[in-house]
Protein backbone atom coordinates (compact mmCIF):
# COMPACT_ATOMS: atom_id res chain seq x y z
CA UNK A 1 0.00 0.00 0.00
CA UNK A 2 1.73 3.22 -0.96
CA UNK A 3 -1.11 6.21 0.55
CA UNK A 4 0.72 9.28 1.06
CA UNK A 5 -0.58 12.57 2.93
CA UNK A 6 -1.51 15.49 0.99
CA UNK A 7 0.55 18.51 3.20
CA UNK A 8 -1.85 20.68 2.14
CA UNK A 9 -4.18 18.78 4.59
CA UNK A 10 -1.90 19.15 7.50
CA UNK A 11 -0.68 22.51 7.84
CA UNK A 12 -2.75 24.46 10.74
CA UNK A 13 -1.84 22.98 14.52
CA UNK A 14 -5.55 21.64 14.87
CA UNK A 15 -4.92 19.65 11.94
CA UNK A 16 -1.83 18.31 12.81
CA UNK A 17 -3.33 17.19 16.08
CA UNK A 18 -6.39 15.67 14.47
CA UNK A 19 -4.38 13.37 11.86
CA UNK A 20 -2.85 12.30 15.07
CA UNK A 21 -5.60 11.49 16.70
CA UNK A 22 -7.45 9.70 14.05
CA UNK A 23 -4.00 7.99 13.04
CA UNK A 24 -4.27 6.36 16.84
CA UNK A 25 -8.06 5.42 16.97
CA UNK A 26 -6.76 3.54 13.36
CA UNK A 27 -3.76 2.03 15.19
CA UNK A 28 -6.55 0.57 18.21
CA UNK A 29 -8.95 -0.03 16.21
CA UNK A 30 -6.20 -2.80 13.89
CA UNK A 31 -7.05 -0.52 10.63
CA UNK A 32 -3.51 0.82 10.37
CA UNK A 33 -3.49 2.85 7.24
CA UNK A 34 0.41 2.98 6.21
CA UNK A 35 2.60 -0.57 6.37
CA UNK A 36 5.85 1.45 6.21
CA UNK A 37 6.40 -0.47 2.77
CA UNK A 38 9.89 0.60 1.71
CA UNK A 39 8.14 2.38 -2.32
CA UNK A 40 6.60 5.03 0.85
CA UNK A 41 10.53 5.21 2.01
CA UNK A 42 12.03 6.46 -1.79
CA UNK A 43 8.66 8.15 -2.09
CA UNK A 44 9.95 11.19 0.39
CA UNK A 45 13.83 10.52 0.08
CA UNK A 46 14.17 13.77 -2.09
CA UNK A 47 12.36 16.29 0.78
CA UNK A 48 10.03 15.73 3.76
CA UNK A 49 7.26 18.00 5.04
CA UNK A 50 6.04 16.67 8.92
CA UNK A 51 3.61 17.90 10.48
CA UNK A 52 4.28 17.25 13.36
CA UNK A 53 7.42 16.65 15.87
CA UNK A 54 6.35 13.66 18.92
CA UNK A 55 9.08 13.60 21.83
CA UNK A 56 8.76 10.53 23.31
CA UNK A 57 10.87 7.68 25.93
CA UNK A 58 13.12 5.24 24.72
CA UNK A 59 11.01 2.40 25.57
CA UNK A 60 10.97 -0.61 22.71
CA UNK A 61 7.12 -0.54 23.47
CA UNK A 62 6.11 2.56 22.33
CA UNK A 63 6.65 2.96 18.71
CA UNK A 64 5.61 6.51 17.81
CA UNK A 65 5.45 5.71 14.21
CA UNK A 66 2.88 3.02 14.43
CA UNK A 67 1.20 4.45 17.88
CA UNK A 68 0.18 7.61 15.95
CA UNK A 69 -0.12 5.18 12.45
CA UNK A 70 1.97 8.08 10.59
CA UNK A 71 3.60 6.92 7.43
CA UNK A 72 7.26 8.22 5.89
CA UNK A 73 8.06 12.41 6.59
CA UNK A 74 5.01 12.67 8.37
CA UNK A 75 6.51 13.39 12.03
CA UNK A 76 9.67 13.60 13.45
CA UNK A 77 10.31 11.57 16.43
CA UNK A 78 12.61 12.45 19.63
CA UNK A 79 13.53 10.05 22.29
CA UNK A 80 14.93 10.18 25.35
CA UNK A 81 14.51 8.14 29.32
CA UNK A 82 11.30 9.54 30.21
CA UNK A 83 11.04 12.41 27.27
CA UNK A 84 13.65 14.06 29.05
CA UNK A 85 14.06 17.84 28.01
CA UNK A 86 17.59 18.35 27.77
CA UNK A 87 19.53 20.60 25.54
CA UNK A 88 19.42 18.16 22.66
CA UNK A 89 16.15 17.55 22.64
CA UNK A 90 14.64 20.97 22.87
CA UNK A 91 17.51 21.92 20.13
CA UNK A 92 15.93 18.90 17.82
CA UNK A 93 12.48 21.01 18.42
CA UNK A 94 13.49 23.69 17.31
CA UNK A 95 14.85 22.17 15.01
CA UNK A 96 11.74 21.13 13.59
CA UNK A 97 9.89 24.25 14.25
CA UNK A 98 11.81 26.53 12.73
CA UNK A 99 13.54 24.36 9.87
CA UNK A 100 10.85 22.05 8.89
CA UNK A 101 7.65 23.99 9.81
CA UNK A 102 6.21 21.61 12.03
CA UNK A 103 2.87 22.81 13.26
CA UNK A 104 2.34 20.34 16.53
CA UNK A 105 5.10 19.82 18.99
CA UNK A 106 3.69 16.88 21.22
CA UNK A 107 5.28 15.27 24.06
CA UNK A 108 3.99 11.58 24.82
CA UNK A 109 4.86 9.61 28.58
CA UNK A 110 3.59 6.35 28.65
CA UNK A 111 2.21 4.32 31.89
CA UNK A 112 4.59 1.47 33.93
CA UNK A 113 8.00 4.05 32.88
CA UNK A 114 10.57 2.32 33.54
CA UNK A 115 12.48 5.47 34.39
CA UNK A 116 9.85 7.16 36.81
CA UNK A 117 9.44 3.57 38.74
CA UNK A 118 13.50 4.21 38.97
CA UNK A 119 13.01 7.97 39.90
CA UNK A 120 10.27 6.87 42.61
CA UNK A 121 12.20 3.90 43.67
CA UNK A 122 15.44 6.26 44.47
CA UNK A 123 13.95 8.85 45.89
CA UNK A 124 11.84 6.77 48.36
CA UNK A 125 15.09 4.71 49.44
CA UNK A 126 16.78 7.84 49.09
CA UNK A 127 19.69 6.69 46.86
CA UNK A 128 20.78 8.45 44.05
CA UNK A 129 21.84 6.08 41.48
CA UNK A 130 25.59 7.63 39.65
CA UNK A 131 26.15 8.97 36.56
CA UNK A 132 23.74 9.53 34.11
CA UNK A 133 21.12 7.99 35.81
CA UNK A 134 21.78 10.13 38.18
CA UNK A 135 20.68 12.92 35.64
CA UNK A 136 17.53 11.39 34.35
CA UNK A 137 16.48 10.40 38.59
CA UNK A 138 17.47 14.88 38.97
CA UNK A 139 15.28 15.81 35.90
CA UNK A 140 12.45 13.75 36.81
CA UNK A 141 12.46 14.59 40.57
CA UNK A 142 10.38 17.45 40.71
CA UNK A 143 7.19 15.64 39.10
CA UNK A 144 7.31 13.09 41.27
CA UNK A 145 7.66 15.40 44.51
CA UNK A 146 4.70 17.23 43.01
CA UNK A 147 2.47 13.99 43.40
CA UNK A 148 3.99 13.03 46.64
CA UNK A 149 5.76 9.64 47.63
CA UNK A 150 3.21 8.64 49.77
CA UNK A 151 1.16 8.76 47.02
CA UNK A 152 0.34 4.98 45.93
CA UNK A 153 0.02 6.16 42.84
CA UNK A 154 3.25 7.89 42.46
CA UNK A 155 3.91 6.65 39.35
CA UNK A 156 1.23 7.19 37.12
CA UNK A 157 0.56 10.38 38.80
CA UNK A 158 4.20 11.15 38.20
CA UNK A 159 3.85 9.87 34.14
CA UNK A 160 1.14 12.72 33.99
CA UNK A 161 2.84 15.84 35.95
CA UNK A 162 6.38 15.17 33.87
CA UNK A 163 4.25 15.23 30.79
CA UNK A 164 2.54 18.63 32.07
CA UNK A 165 5.59 19.93 33.08
CA UNK A 166 7.84 19.39 30.08
CA UNK A 167 4.66 20.82 28.13
CA UNK A 168 4.66 24.02 30.18
CA UNK A 169 8.96 23.88 29.86
CA UNK A 170 8.42 24.35 25.67
CA UNK A 171 6.14 26.21 25.85
CA UNK A 172 8.53 29.05 27.93
CA UNK A 173 11.30 27.97 25.25
CA UNK A 174 12.44 30.97 23.69
CA UNK A 175 13.84 29.06 20.52
CA UNK A 176 9.87 28.35 19.97
CA UNK A 177 8.37 32.10 21.22
CA UNK A 178 7.67 33.75 17.99
CA UNK A 179 6.47 30.55 16.46
CA UNK A 180 3.50 29.86 19.80
CA UNK A 181 3.13 33.79 19.42
CA UNK A 182 1.82 33.58 16.01
CA UNK A 183 -0.29 30.67 16.34
CA UNK A 184 2.10 28.75 13.80
CA UNK A 185 2.66 25.73 16.42
CA UNK A 186 1.13 24.30 19.77
CA UNK A 187 2.74 22.21 22.19
CA UNK A 188 0.76 19.44 23.96
CA UNK A 189 0.73 16.47 25.93
CA UNK A 190 -0.04 13.18 26.07
CA UNK A 191 0.24 9.77 27.82
CA UNK A 192 0.28 6.26 26.02
CA UNK A 193 -2.11 3.20 27.70
CA UNK A 194 0.84 -0.23 27.00
CA UNK A 195 -2.33 -2.60 27.09
CA UNK A 196 -4.81 -1.09 25.14
CA UNK A 197 -3.14 1.17 22.57
CA UNK A 198 -5.15 4.38 23.63
CA UNK A 199 -3.28 7.72 23.39
CA UNK A 200 -4.94 10.14 26.18
CA UNK A 201 -4.54 13.23 24.97
CA UNK A 202 -4.11 15.99 28.23
CA UNK A 203 -6.27 19.26 27.94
Amino acid sequence: MTATRDATQVSTPAAALSELISGNKRFVYGKPRYGHHVTQAAATASGQQPHSIVLGCIDSRVPLEAVFDQSFGSICVARSGAHVLDRSVAGSVAFAVSELGVSLVLVVGHKRCGAVHATVQSLRAGQQPGGDIGYLVDELAPAVHEVGLDDPDAEEKAVRAHVARTVDRLRINPGLAEALASGQVRVEGAVYDLSTGWVDFLR
